[in-house]
């Protein structure tokens, strides 16, 4: 058996190739698609016999001796090469492949059609397909950021302070959008010194608290927050200071939190330290029978559990919150302020899905940076209405102030982000030396 390779710029011409060169008894072996087309590997057993061309004219026939019939090779037709009945057509072909190589069957049959038709689009074609988006999306995205860097460049050259300012702030942890918005209202012909404390002085002003309205009015207080920030210190602070100015039979606690394990213990431990009623509701009928008995309390506080914002418990417990319908409860959101903006974002989504009155921001002591919880507090327009800054109950806890706030942000950027920590560690390695 001999093999002979044959190139076509599609299926359908590289097997017509085939059946012109090695006739119906050749054997397909393999086709693959190359760069110029398709290539078939075709195997035979015997020469195939080359097809004489026909004679132009009658003057150009030269005559020969008569052969016996049965003795000349039999020449196949046009319609035995191309047509549909033939026992040579390229459908026979494909048949007499599959009998004699069931193992390229497959490949064939999946590339070649015997009709007219155009070959389908394959895998490799979709693949290509793919790549080529893929560039054009990355080529897209590197021309939009360097237009970007552009634009940034031509507004920093026209006006120097007001990019300088913009840097400033997003190095204090403001958000891009929100320091371009503020910087925009700073003065064009000012010194760089008074436009920073212009722009400090717009923050406070923007800012938005609710002016001490849980300890000052009272009233029926849940606290809601992800696992980790703090929400049953806080309550116990809350508690502890409002039993300090009305007496401790004025305030009680509720916990609805039956996932945490001592979660219960943990806030009678403070309520005994503080004097305080604490019960536990497991569901919103508890929940409002618990809240018809302390109906003449100044300050009932619900601890919630803390659940991730992907987590779908969270569901069932805000439910719970809504469905009490006896008491107009008070939302408050409790907030790590040393996470990061983009973490803060989805928890706030997620909580919105009640009325929220404010936030309250935890682990003061803990951030190297404010301008994140700033920039969640403006953007959102979320009044905040505490702070707190360590363990301690009940000492460790503020009234939310816009000025202090931006103030103690000011301060954390002066003290962490002005600091050239490379150039510092030079330097100390120089005098070690």
């Amino acid at each position: 058996m001999k093999i002979r390779r044959f190139y076509g710029k599609d299926m359908r011409d590289a097997l017509a190739q085939v059946k012109d060169e090695l006739g119906g008894d050749a054997v397909i072996m393999s086709n693959k698609k190359v760069a110029d087309g398709i290539e078939i590997v075709a195997a035979y057993d015997r020469e195939p016999v080359r097809k004489t061309p026909a004679p132009k004219s009658g003057a150009d026939v030269i005559a020969k001796p008569k052969v016996a019939a049965s003795s000349l090779p039999k020449t196949p037709s046009l319609s035995e090469i191309i047509g549909d009945s033939g026992p040579d057509s390229l459908k026979a072909l494909l048949e007499k492949q599959s009998q004699q190589t069931p193992a390229a069957q497959p490949v064939v049959e999946q590339s070649v059609s015997a009709s007219p038709k155009s070959a389908p689009v394959t895998r490799h074609d979709d693949a290509e397909l793919n790549d080529i988006r893929q560039e054009l999306k990355s080529l897209r995205n590197v021309l939009e950021f360097q237009v970007a860097g552009l634009i940034k460049q031509e507004r920093q050259q026209a006006r120097p302070l007001h990019g300088y300012l913009i840097d400033k702030l997003v190095r204090m942890g403001i958000t891009p959008s929100l320091a371009e918005q503020v910087v925009s209202y700073a003065p064009a012909q000012c010194e760089e010194r008074d436009a920073w404390v212009f722009l400090l002085k717009l923050l406070a002003n923007r800012l938005h608290t609710t002016q001490n309205d849980i300890l000052g009015k009272g009233g029926v207080v849940a606290l809601m927050g992800p696992t980790g920030t703090g929400k049953t210190t806080t309550i116990a602070k809350l508690a502890a200071q409002y039993a300090q100015r009305h007496g401790a039979n004025q305030v009680a606690l509720i916990t609805i939190d039956s996932y945490r394990i001592a979660a219960y213990e943990q806030l009678s431990t403070y309520g005994k330290i503080i004097g305080c009623t604490v019960k536990k509701a497991a569901s919103a009928e508890e929940l409002s029978d618990l809240l018809h008995q302390f109906r003449n309390k100044g300050l009932v506080l619900i601890d919630t559990a803390g659940f991730s914002q992907r987590d779908t418990r969270l569901i069932k417990q805000l439910d719970t919150l809504t469905q009490s319908s006896y008491a107009n409860i008070k939302h408050y959101l409790v907030l790590a302020a040393n996470a990061q903006h983009r973490v803060m974002e989805h928890q706030l989504a997620t909580y919105q899905q009640i009325s929220l009155q404010g936030c309250i921001f935890t682990k003061l002591d803990e951030c190297y940076s404010l301008g994140e919880a700033i920039s969640l507090a403006l953007e959102h327009r979320l009044p905040v209405g505490y702070l707190t800054d360590g363990q301690k109950v009940p000492e460790d806890i503020k009234v939310a102030d816009a000025k202090y706030i931006i103030s103690c942000a000011a301060r954390l950027f002066k003290q962490y982000a002005l600091t050239p920590t490379r150039t510092q560690q030079v330097v100390n390695s120089a005098v070690s030396l």
